[in-house]
C-alpha cells in the first residue's frame, strides 16, 4: 500500500506540471479534437515505457554515460530546437477551426504520435525524472520484482489517467471559445514552448 500512495505522490506530481507535454496534448485537443489529442498522448506514453524499461534494465551499463556532460549536452540541445521548432510551427500555423471537418488521414496521426513521442522522449526532464525515481526509489531501495513494476505503474497509470483528462477538458473548454479566443491559446502554447526550448538551451551552453 505504501509503494501505490508513493506512486499516486510522484504521478500526480508530474500530471500537475504545466510543461510541454500539457501544452501538447491540451493545443492539439482544442486545435484537432479528442481522438488526435489521445494519439499524441499514445506517443507520450510509448516513450515513457521505452525509457522505463531502458533505466529499470540498463541503469547500471549506461549510468555513466547519461551522467556525463556530453550526454546532457546533446539531449539538452535537442530538447531545445524540438520545442523550439515546434513553438514556431504553432505560432506560424494558423489553427484549423472548422470543425464541421474532423476526418484525419494515416499521416496526419503518424504526425500526431511523433509529436508526443519526439516532445517528451527529447525533453531532458523525462529522462532525469525516471532516473531519479528509478535509481534512487527503486534500486537505491532494493526494491524489486512485483514491488518495484507496482510502484512504476502507479505512476504511469496516473500520468495516463491525468493526460486523458487533459484532452477531454480542452476540447470541452474548446466549445466556449471563439476562434479569437483559440487563436491566442494557440499562439501562447506556441510561445511557451519557445521559452521552454530556450530555457533548456542555456542550461547545457
Amino acid at each position: 500500500m505504501s509503494l501505490i500512495l508513493e506512486g499516486l505522490m510522484f504521478g500526480l506530481g508530474l500530471a500537475l506540471s504545466l510543461g510541454p507535454i500539457f501544452i501538447a496534448l491540451t493545443q492539439t485537443s482544442m486545435e484537432k479534437g479528442v481522438v488526435p489529442g489521445l494519439v499524441v498522448g499514445s506517443g507520450v506514453w510509448i516513450s515513457d515505457l521505452a525509457i522505463i524499461t531502458l533505466f529499470y534494465q540498463f541503469i547500471s551499463l549506461i549510468k555513466d554515460r547519461i551522467e556525463s556532460d556530453m550526454f546532457q549536452f546533446w539531449m539538452g540541445l535537442s530538447g531545445c530546437l524540438i520545442l523550439v521548432g515546434f513553438g514556431i510551427y504553432v505560432i506560424i500555423k494558423q489553427p484549423d477551426l472548422d470543425y464541421t471537418q474532423r476526418k484525419h488521414t494515416y499521416r496526419n496521426y503518424i504526425g500526431f504520435w511523433l509529436k508526443g513521442f519526439l516532445i517528451n522522449a527529447l525533453n531532458p526532464f523525462t529522462f532525469f525524472f525516471w532516473m531519479g525515481v528509478i535509481s534512487t526509489y527503486v534500486i537505491g531501495r532494493s526494491i524489486a520484482g512485483f514491488d518495484a513494476y507496482l510502484f512504476l505503474g502507479t505512476i504511469f497509470i496516473v500520468i495516463v489517467a491525468s493526460d486523458i483528462f487533459k484532452v477531454y477538458l480542452a476540447n470541452s473548454l474548446r466549445k466556449w471559445l471563439t476562434p479569437n479566443h483559440i487563436n491566442h491559446v494557440s499562439n501562447f502554447s506556441g510561445a511557451i514552448m519557445i521559452v521552454f526550448g530556450i530555457f533548456l538551451g542555456l542550461r547545457v551552453v
